[in-house]
């Protein structure tokens, strides 16, 4: 038995919540001769798609589980909200600081780029699509980055928590998918990674569809592609959207949007470009 208390509580979570539920409950047939009510762990083990003896392990606190396994799991075991949440929270917490990465900042060569972009609106996303840093051009086309907590300047959690940027994006389904593709991908590459778990349990909690697609089998390609904008200022915009990738750190991209010149988007763009244009304003970065 490990000798960590937040996985102890994690798994009596888990076994207490299978007592309480039928396999009717849970769309399975009750074949009977049950010594004691509730699933079985194998059949919870069946239905969240993982072996009867990684669970096992799971309920006796013995393993850390990944933020995909724990968001199936809470599904097959119907939790509510504040379940789901306190199940990530308990998930998230407790792991040492050495598996803690440092905080990204952006590289500096981006962050030429960035200042010398002045009518392509363009940002740096890092790992688990965190917002390193942006252009004005990109803050006055999306958001005022300015103005969220640099805590929460994620991409992914804008996408799925900012009733603003869903009603911007006119193909939002389409580019909010493709933020949980990356995140699984995420979750594969640093499957014990506590922000990431504690990232998506907090859209897990915050937002049905996200809650579904991550526990989806589904994977959508993370092309860049056209994407399609209704701004408040300029109308609709049909952009371009491209990504470099950092030589030095991969896990940076920078992010920019274009379109044909002489065409109504690229009018658009050069009119925001004009109405944000302040020689004296830096491009943004999350350390700041």
């Amino acid at each position: 038995m490990t000798g960590d208390a937040h996985l102890n509580d994690l798994g009596e979570i888990l076994k207490a919540r299978r007592a309480d539920l039928t396999p009717r409950t849970v769309g399975l047939p009750d074949t009977g001769g049950r010594r004691v009510p509730g699933l079985r762990r194998e059949e919870v083990a069946l239905l969240a798609a993982i072996s009867t003896d990684y669970y096992t392990r799971l309920e006796q606190g013995r393993i850390q589980p990944s933020a995909s396994v724990l968001a199936a799991l809470a599904d097959v075991l119907q939790f509510d909200d504040a379940q789901r949440g306190r199940l990530f929270e308990l998930a998230s917490s407790g792991r040492g600081e050495t598996r803690r990465r440092p905080a990204q900042k952006v590289h500096p060569h981006f962050r030429r780029i960035l200042d010398e972009l002045a009518t392509t609106p363009a940002l740096v996303l890092g790992r688990y699509l965190d917002i390193l840093a942006w252009n004005p051009l990109a803050a006055a086309l999306l958001t005022d980055f300015d103005k969220v907590p640099a805590n929460k300047r994620n991409y992914a959690r804008l996408m799925f928590t900012d009733p603003a940027l869903r009603e911007l994006c006119l193909d939002w389904r389409t580019n909010a998918r493709a933020c949980v593709t990356h995140l699984r991908l995420e979750a594969a590459r640093y499957p014990g990674d506590p922000r990431l778990a504690a990232l998506v349990g907090e859209l897990s909690v915050a937002d049905a569809d996200f809650r579904q697609w991550w526990a989806g089998r589904r994977m959508n390609g993370l092309r860049m592609g056209t994407k399609r904008l209704r701004h408040p200022l300029v109308g609709d915009l049909t952009l371009d959207w491209d990504s470099l990738t950092c030589a030095a750190d991969p896990t940076q991209k920078l992010v920019f949007a274009t379109a044909d010149p002489g065409a109504p988007s690229h009018d658009g763009l050069l009119f925001l470009a004009s109405w944000t244009a302040d020689p004296d304003q830096p491009a943004g970065d999350a350390a700041a």
